[in-house]
């Protein structure tokens, strides 16, 4: 080759250019892979891992059910008391009041098809069968069979207060995703418990969480003081918002909204700021999940951020259970529930009619919309988070509450 055949090469840049590309993108892939592998692994071998799955049955058709459990519980993962500057920011009392109810009940259903997933609120005061125990509010499964667990290893010598915190958890967490799956006849693939810190701190891993108000609040019980329109709570502010009661038309039943109002806007925060494409605040929001989360062993976790990506588009649509009437037992507010009516309901919505499509004997709402249902006797309650009309357009693609 001659001295101006070269020279002239040289002065074409491009081939160099496209070989630095290439390389240059290998590079990244290869740290964004190592990044998630690393993350992945990390979550893996740090969040708490429960085994109170196995042997269960499992959805069919590729479809997963995925149960979220919100304990009212002040305590961390070893029932040691949170520090005190964590519970001033909680606004939620002491750690000495407050026992194990799973105040948050929500099953996700992921269809296998890739169709829009659905995410059902169970009102924690359900009168439901609760194994061994009997009838009583379904929130209280978890914790009436941690005390009876922890009595019975007492009873036997057991004093290491871990182990029996362990234990006791583990078969609150049993009895807890029996009683919801033989309530709601449907299996249970995977579960994550966390306590009401877990609300804090994920809010603060995403620097705010995006709600939407019909009307200015004001309550002393939870904190909550937020004005009407869209806003961004952090942590403290987020937990008020999900934890509040007093002071709203359907009390307990709002509540429930304000819970799907905050995964909501957490999902569509999380989507929005590119968190699982940005490996910085992907690694934020897992050291968030180390201190707070408990999920079932063997859950595929990275499979499920992977996911997570598609579930975080706004497409998850809520409904929360109807209940009949409300009652009374032993002193106590219950809902009254229609067993058959809630399983024909479930079957209904993520049955295999329910996939038909438009026309379909099942077809869900149109997209942006939501269902929950009323008591019979009782004030209606507001629409769910998502629902059509002018509070969701006010919130600029976040549903708006009461």
């Amino acid at each position: 080759m001659s001295a101006h055949r070269r020279k002239t090469k040289r002065r074409h840049p491009s081939r160099g250019l496209g070989r630095k590309l290439l390389i240059t993108g290998c590079a990244v892939t290869a740290i964004a892979g190592g990044t998630a592998w690393y993350a992945y692994q990390d979550l893996a071998g740090s969040i708490g891992s429960s085994k109170a799955l196995e042997g269960a049955e499992k959805s069919k058709f590729g479809d997963t059910n995925i149960l979220l459990m919100g304990l009212d519980s002040r305590r961390d993962q070893n029932g040691e008391k949170l520090p005190e500057e964590v519970l001033d920011k909680l606004h939620a009392g002491s750690s000495d009041i407050g026992g194990y109810n799973a105040n948050t009940l929500i099953l996700l259903h992921v269809p296998g098809d890739g169709g829009r997933p659905t995410a059902f609120s169970v009102p924690r005061d359900d009168f439901v069968a609760i194994p061994g125990h009997g009838k009583d509010k379904v929130k209280k499964a978890y914790g009436l069979a941690k005390a009876a667990r922890e009595d019975a290893l007492t009873a036997q010598g057991v004093k290491d207060q871990r182990e029996l915190e362990r234990e006791g958890r583990e078969a609150g967490r049993k009895a807890q995703l029996e009683t919801v799956r033989n309530f709601l006849g449907v299996p249970v693939d995977h579960f994550a418990e966390l306590n009401l810190a877990g609300f804090y701190h994920l809010a603060d891993a995403l620097k705010g969480v995006p709600v939407c108000l019909k009307k200015p609040v004001k309550d002393k019980y939870s904190g909550a003081d937020f004005p009407a329109g869209r806003q961004n709570l952090n942590g403290q502010q987020s937990l008020a918002f999900v934890r509040q009661r007093h002071g709203l038309e359907a009390g307990d039943l709002d509540r429930t909204k304000r819970q799907q109002a905050f995964l909501a806007g957490a999902t569509h925060k999380l989507n929005s700021v590119g968190t699982f494409t940005d490996p910085t605040k992907l690694m934020k929001l897992i050291d968030s999940a180390k201190e707070d989360v408990v999920t079932d062993a063997g859950w595929d976790l990275l499979s499920f951020v992977k996911q997570a990506k598609n579930l975080s588009g706004g497409k998850t649509r809520f409904v929360t259970l109807p209940i009949e009437r409300f009652g009374r037992n032993h002193g106590e507010d219950i809902n009254v529930v229609d067993d058959m009516k809630i399983k024909r309901l479930i079957t209904e919505q993520i049955g295999p009619k329910a996939s038909e499509g438009p026309g379909g004997p099942s077809t869900p709402p149109a997209s942006g919309e939501a269902s929950s249902a009323a008591p019979a006797g009782a004030p209606a309650s507001s629409p769910s988070p998502g629902a059509s009309g002018k509070g969701a357009a006010d919130g600029g693609g976040i549903p708006c509450v009461d």
